[in-house]
């Protein structure tokens, strides 16, 4: 399965655009395909055993612009701090392998591995704090042991995150990479495997890029995020490859701050919950595109999602040449996400586009507060099956070739468009 989806992303790869020039409604930077860094300051050899100590010691005694080396075999590591400008190159055949001790991520308060009013009880396996350059390269594999039995216990970080969810509290699990008030990241080629909780997750960056990697966990490994970004500016999410228990993608917009200039450009996600913006937007999302991308069997598909508890302006968001299938919900704006909350943070989503927009059943979904605060979205050609049905609820909407037609309007003869969805399943090896 993974080597078809691989095929696609290559396929993928020669057909599409490699460049991303700036533009209104997306990463204003220019976006190339990342280059192996010139220069290997170090490269360590796996002990068999924990090799914490000997990865973080080359990675500290690593200049900026060099990369830490990691050839074949499997590296066991706790928590992992990154430096400025320093790259983690993980080479062919080499697995660097989060080791499934809480006691190693602990916080200090003993929480990590527990289940408390609270999840934020445990460090991430791979950190970029206030880190300016550097990322990671190669086309090894990272693979967070998130179905391992962690401690000696009974229970992997998984099945604690479900019991956790039955029990009405919070897992305190690691998150496989957490990059905090960084700048110009680069991440390319690597496999992201079996996150303990989000596989990537971010909050105030300013410049990043995620090319041509692959993120894979199982359809029901809770909150395993595939990437997971918060108030982030200049971000481009292109080439990739995503299946995960949660949220595929997530733009977030929480009280850390606003997320603008995002390119979601020439992807592949195979199950998960979808290309997501929210549930938290507080402090507003914008000016995000999300082209040549393919949603097969995700739960839903294109997605905004939030209530009046986190609610805030998500606008000058633009969907084009999307593919959608086996999806319950292919389209879902949301201001209801949870209906039982209660707040002022008043969602309004205006400036929604979606233009080659093709897909088969399921519900599609529309749903403004009210009248006072209705949903903005324009439609072209976006088509699905007789068998798909519209929901829409307070949303003014201006719709030229759609199928089925919306509630109340009389259906038209479509125009000949693109089919955007006949190639993308036919490369990924459907």
């Amino acid at each position: 399965m993974i080597k078809r989806f691989r095929n696609w992303i290559l396929l993928s790869i020669l057909t599409s655009m490699v460049v991303c020039p700036a533009a209104k409604a997306q990463d204003r930077r220019t976006i190339a395909e990342p280059v192996a860094p010139h220069t290997v300051c170090d490269r360590p050899v796996p002990s068999g055993k924990n090799d914490t100590v000997s990865l973080q010691d080359a990675i500290e005694h690593c200049p900026a612009g060099a990369a830490v080396y990691l050839g074949r075999g499997e590296f066991h590591s706790g928590p992992l701090d990154m430096k400025s400008g320093v790259t983690l190159w993980i080479g062919r055949g080499a697995t660097l392998i989060a080791i499934p001790e809480p006691a190693a991520y602990d916080k200090g308060l003993g929480q990590c591995g527990r289940i408390a009013e609270k999840g934020d009880g445990c460090r991430p396996f791979i950190s970029f704090s206030k880190t300016r350059g550097g990322g990671i390269y190669g086309e090894g594999i990272i693979d967070g042991q998130g179905g391992a039995i962690i401690g000696g216990g009974a229970e992997s970080w998984w099945q604690l995150a479900r019991r956790a969810q039955a029990q009405g509290g919070k897992q305190n699990a690691p998150r496989l990479i957490q990059i905090d008030h960084a700048q110009d990241i680069t991440f390319s080629g690597v496999t992201l495997r079996n996150a303990p909780n989000f596989h990537v997750a971010m909050s105030r960056v300013e410049g990043a890029t995620f090319w041509g990697l692959t993120i894979d966990s199982p359809a029901d490994a809770r909150n395993t995020d595939g990437i997971d970004l918060g108030a982030g500016q200049d971000v481009t999410i292109t080439h990739s490859l995503i299946r995960t228990g949660d949220d595929n993608v997530a733009i977030k917009a929480g009280d850390n701050g606003s997320s603008s200039h995002i390119s979601i450009i020439d992807n592949y996600f195979g199950w998960g919950h979808g290309m997501s913006i929210g549930s938290e937007v507080n402090s507003g999302a914008r000016d995000i595109l999300v082209r040549n991308l393919t949603l097969d069997g995700t739960t839903s598909g294109l997605r905004i999602k939030s209530d009046v508890s986190r609610g805030g302006l998500v606008e000058s968001v633009t969907y084009e040449y999307v593919c959608l299938r086996g999806n319950r919900w292919p389209v879902a704006f949301d201001t209801k996400y949870d209906p039982r909350a209660r707040g002022t943070r008043i969602p309004v989503y205006r400036q929604i586009v979606l233009r080659h927009v093709h897909g088969d059943t399921g519900v599609l979904l529309m749903r403004g507060l009210d009248e006072g605060h209705a949903l903005d979205v324009t439609l072209e050609d976006v088509r699905f099956a007789s068998s798909a049905t519209w929901q829409v609820e307070h949303a003014n909407v201006t719709a030229s070739d759609v199928s089925p037609p919306l509630p109340g309007r009389v259906a038209k003869p479509l125009r000949r468009g693109s089919e955007v969805c006949s190639s993308a399943f036919r490369d990924g090896g459907w």
